[in-house]
């Protein structure tokens, strides 16, 4: 994404209230630094980053070749798991915290897919994502979309934020996915807690973490190139990951904490994140690294690949 680029026309139908300023929060995004949303957005094919993202994203690749598979493993995880709480626990309300920068196969997508009635919440705190959550605010006619400026940090925000949107005396699917690991240990527990309280009874949290269980080598190259940035950056064990479900009464689906090529796969990973178009060799050629892992098929992981826990959690 350039700086100069256009920002997003936000009209009166944008969200609930006139919409943000999209020239004042172009204003406040530091390009100088790389952001977590928008470094994840390079692995996955977007555009909406900086040099400084792009460089932390190669610096990553570099210390972990296979790293793109986590990041791909991880959304196509979100994908599956929102799709099963769709379809067979009956959610039609959905806190997506973290979203990150709008890239296919949304959370609002694929369950207004399924159910156009759903009611689905964003909350993030990077004013690029901010710029671009128009792409967000694009609902079902009989369902709604919203999107809230808060950061992880500030549960109280958010659930007062969310109360426009959700009704939260109703189930609501809490997704933490690749979140966590940004927030340091106590804070991140409270927060969790301090989320999940406002909950009712059959909500569900679906959460993804990296940990240094499986692969510790290549995780914890990649982690040192993010803390160098200045990042938080916690690689948490199974353990500390059932933690955050033990602590909160929350009663695991199957398969349980597994890493995220395992949670209930379906095969049709390539298929939902495929570009509309094949590569051409001229293209590919042309191709940095990181730019080549997006036409790489995700089905080729192993265990020695992925770092990634993830689980689905339901609250009694």
């Amino acid at each position: 994404m350039s700086t100069d680029a256009p920002a997003p026309d936000f009209g009166p139908d944008s969200g609930p209230d006139s919409g943000p300023d999209s020239a004042g929060l172009m204003r406040r995004i530091d390009t100088t630094k790389a952001h977590p949303a928008r470094v994840y957005d390079v692995f996955l094919g977007g555009t909406d980053n900086f040099p400084a993202d792009r460089e932390a994203a190669a610096m990553a690749l570099a210390a972990n070749p296979r790293g793109h598979l986590d990041v791909r493993h991880n959304r196509d995880f979100v994908r599956r798991a929102v799709t099963e709480l769709t379809t067979r626990a009956g959610i039609r309300q959905f806190l997506d915290v973290g979203a990150g920068l709008p890239t296919r196969q949304n959370v609002h997508q694929i369950v207004q897919d399924i159910a156009p009635e759903s009611r689905i919440v964003y909350v993030d705190h990077d004013p690029v994502v901010l710029v671009h959550a128009q792409a967000l605010l694009t609902s079902s006619a009989d369902g709604r979309t919203d999107y809230v400026e808060a950061d992880l940090r500030d549960p109280a925000k958010i659930l007062l934020e969310a109360r426009r949107t959700l009704d939260l005396d109703k189930p609501v699917a809490l997704v933490l996915a690749a979140v966590l690991h940004f927030i340091e240990d106590d804070e991140a527990y409270d927060i969790v807690r301090n989320l999940l309280d406002a909950l009712p009874s059959g909500s569900h949290l679906v959460l993804s973490h990296l940990s240094e269980d499986m692969n510790p080598v290549a995780i914890n190259k990649v982690a040192e190139t993010f803390r160098e940035r200045g990042f938080s950056f916690v690689l948490r064990s199974r353990a500390g990951i059932e933690r955050f479900l033990a602590e909160n009464g929350l009663e695991q689906l199957d398969p349980g904490i597994v890493p995220a090529h395992h949670w209930r796969p379906d095969d049709a990973a390539d298929a939902a994140e495929a570009p509309e178009t094949a590569p051409s060799a001229e293209h590919l050629a042309g191709l940095d690294a990181i730019g080549r892992t997006r036409y790489m098929s995700i089905g080729e992981a192993t265990d020695d690949d992925i770092n990634v826990y993830v689980t689905v959690a339901r609250k009694r």
